[in-house]
């Protein structure tokens, strides 16, 4: 069976997962969403089964994933299932906001897994390293392992559920969707920059510009925090706080897969 994977990701944890469940499926195709987000009108899988893998962003999707999954056309989907990866909570409430979204075209979620991963939300904190870091990838190869054979059989899986996940997202997710733009505000640069257009090339929204050889930011951003994360000088900041927080990339993803997010 035909099987299409949509992935969107900032640092790789959704494209790391979406390729090891890609190879373990077999027969299946990689689609960035990113790649899609300046099409317009509806997209019509031509497959029987049909993945989106992606991260939580504040208990809910990220403003692309929303803006995709309202534009999926699965009437000729035998199939569909919802992985999401994390790295605090929200899982629950991001699968049920996929599925509601999807079931507006008649067909939502038959099944849905969550991937718990290293978190990059360096607004807030470093991300884990050492054996946390090591721990945590092989938690997400395990979860990623089990969900294989329900999907592979078509398995159909009620949606995990949680109360203090949905009023997390009830606070939360309005808050993300009316800020998420203009959180780039926070990004400066410093004179460690090199101008080698990294963070530019990996912003899944096309969000960067360089400008006299520096970053600038253009507002509508995706919080997916990849130009902070992949600067290969560490000259993007957030703030005072960020100098010393560590910086995350799934190991198992290069910078070359991430610039080709974006079809270029």
């Amino acid at each position: 069976m035909k099987t299409i994977i949509y992935y969107f990701t900032g640092t790789g944890n959704s494209l790391a997962a979406a390729k090891k469940i890609a190879a373990a499926l077999g027969d299946c195709e990689l689609v960035s969403i990113a790649m899609l987000s300046d099409t317009q009108g509806p997209i019509v899988p031509e497959s029987d089964r049909v993945g989106i893998v992606c991260p939580v962003y504040f208990s809910g999707l990220p403003l692309m994933v929303e803006e995709f999954s309202g534009r999926l056309d699965l009437s000729r989907t035998r199939y569909t299932f919802g992985v999401v990866t994390f790295g605090g909570s929200g899982s629950a409430p991001t699968l049920r906001q996929l599925d509601e979204l999807l079931k507006n075209h008649g067909h939502g979620l038959d099944a849905g897994f969550p991937v718990k991963m290293p978190g990059n939300y360096i607004f807030l904190y470093g991300s884990p390293a050492g054996k946390k870091q090591v721990d945590l990838l092989a938690l997400a190869d395990s979860q990623i392992r089990e969900m294989i054979p329900a999907i592979e059989r078509c398995e159909h899986r009620d949606l995990p559920r949680s109360i203090f996940g949905r009023l997390l997202h009830a606070v939360a997710y309005p808050w993300f969707v009316s800020h998420a733009h203009t959180e780039d505000r926070k990004f400066s640069v410093t004179d460690a920059c090199t101008s080698c257009g990294t963070c530019v090339q990996v912003c899944p929204a096309r969000n960067i510009e360089l400008v006299q050889g520096r970053p600038v930011w253009q507002h509508r951003c995706e919080v997916c925090c990849a130009c902070i994360q992949l600067c290969p000088a560490q000259a993007i900041q957030a703030g005072s706080k960020t100098p010393n927080r560590q910086r995350y990339r799934n190991p198992e993803v290069s910078i070359a897969d991430l610039k080709t997010q974006r079809g270029e």
